[in-house]
């Protein structure tokens, strides 16, 4: 069996696929959307295809190695989401051929269903924006019986903000609380807009309610200025969607800088890569918060490394992962949730309890619909951040 096809597509703003084919027919589908580039990872995918086209696609973590450590340059958000989309692609292929989900190829599942967590907030404390909030919690617990939950500031933020900011944010905490009561988790996502003094003070703020965590609370790029955070707050911090590899966790596992990781399937190097970097955490008594904000490949992807890593801890799930139509209240603004995979999948997964039952199908477990997923737009525009994320004094805002 040979590689013989990598196909292209980009069905939807924000998400972006790649399918595998071999000569056999056997065909496996990844996710390659790199968020704010939404052009880059095409061309990277286009590279990668000379030296696949040929190759065995059972050698997964032969091909892996090449990709990441045959060229000069290792790493990067693009070359490691066009790997990891790749990487996805080649575990369907051997799930299928073997005819039992990946999960089974990765040593079988530790857990019989897999824990997930929804995007829902308070925008505002507006009549209007309370209702909407209201609408958007009954129908998640209605429909899916969600226990945990995850909101975050809106905005933009600087170094510092008056009280009246922090205050509104706050208040719409702790009402988040009062609305689910204390069997409920609500986690944070402060989008790495804060520096540490700011995160520290807000933190503070939220210690009386008790967060399940909060995630990204200053940028990726200093580790010691994450351990400053988590040093000085009462509850657990996460962090990782924006960092690649075992490598990219090491030094925050060294320095147990963070309670939970967040790596994501479509950037840190794929199934093969999350695994690792699962069990690189495992022996820091680190748990892992897979990031899921795109689309439901990816989604499905990261199902079959949760079912077999001990310490899993839930699933990031936004309404986007489970891939039928969307026909409730959609996440807060802001939220990254957007129904960019309504259809794509022929059967959307089911949350029940807050869970979602084992994948059982062959590869990553779902059947594409071809129909909506071998689409390209043609058209691309910004879709994180942009080109008029400005301060008032016109100068660059963090997204």
């Amino acid at each position: 069996m040979k590689i013989a096809k990598i196909d292209q597509f980009f069905p939807r703003p924000r998400l972006r696929l790649v399918k595998i084919t071999t000569d056999n027919g056997l065909e496996g589908w990844g996710e390659t959307t790199l968020e704010g580039k939404p052009k880059s990872t095409h061309a990277a995918v286009e590279e990668l295809a000379e030296y696949l086209i040929g190759k065995d696609p059972l050698r997964i973590e032969h091909h892996w190695q090449h990709i990441y450590r045959s060229a000069f340059f290792r790493g990067g958000n693009v070359l490691m989401t066009a790997l990891s989309g790749i990487d996805q692609a080649l575990w369907d292929i051997a799930g299928k051929y073997h005819g039992v989900p990946v999960h089974q190829l990765l040593g079988g599942a530790v857990r019989d269903r897999i824990r997930v967590y929804a995007h829902w907030g308070i925008n505002d404390l507006s009549e209007a924006g309370q209702a909407a909030a209201r609408e958007r919690l009954t129908w998640l617990q209605e429909t899916g019986g969600y226990k945990a939950f995850k909101s975050g500031p809106n905005g933009k933020w600087r170094g510092h903000e008056p009280p009246a900011v922090i205050d509104a944010f706050v208040q719409r905490a702790y009402l988040m609380r009062e609305w689910v009561g204390p069997d409920v988790e609500l986690a944070f996502d402060f989008h790495g807009k804060m520096t540490p003094a700011l995160a520290i003070e807000i933190c503070h703020e939220l210690k009386g309610m008790r967060p399940m965590f909060v995630e990204e609370p200053v940028p990726q790029e200093n580790i010691d200025a994450l351990k400053l955070v988590s040093d000085h707050v009462p509850f657990p911090i996460a962090t990782g969607e924006r960092l690649l590899t075992r490598w990219g966790f090491r030094e925050i596992c060294e320095k147990q800088a963070a309670a939970y990781l967040q790596p994501d399937i479509s950037h840190t190097g794929g199934i093969t890569e999350l695994k690792k970097i699962a069990n690189l955490a495992e022996i820091y008594y680190i748990h892992i918060l897979p990031h899921s904000a795109i689309g439901a490949v990816a989604f499905s992807a990261s199902l079959q490394v949760d079912a077999v890593v001990p310490n899993f801890l839930a699933q990031e799930q936004v309404d986007a992962g489970l891939g039928g139509p969307i026909t409730g209240p959609i996440a807060p603004s802001g939220s990254g949730a957007a129904p960019r995979s309504a259809g794509i999948l022929q059967t959307p997964w089911q949350v029940r309890d807050g869970h979602i039952n084992l994948p059982t199908q062959p590869g990553l477990g779902f059947e594409i619909n071809k129909k909506e997923a071998e689409q390209n737009l043609g058209v691309y525009g910004e879709e994180l951040g942009g080109e008029y994320f400005y301060e008032t004094d016109n100068s660059v805002a963090d997204w």
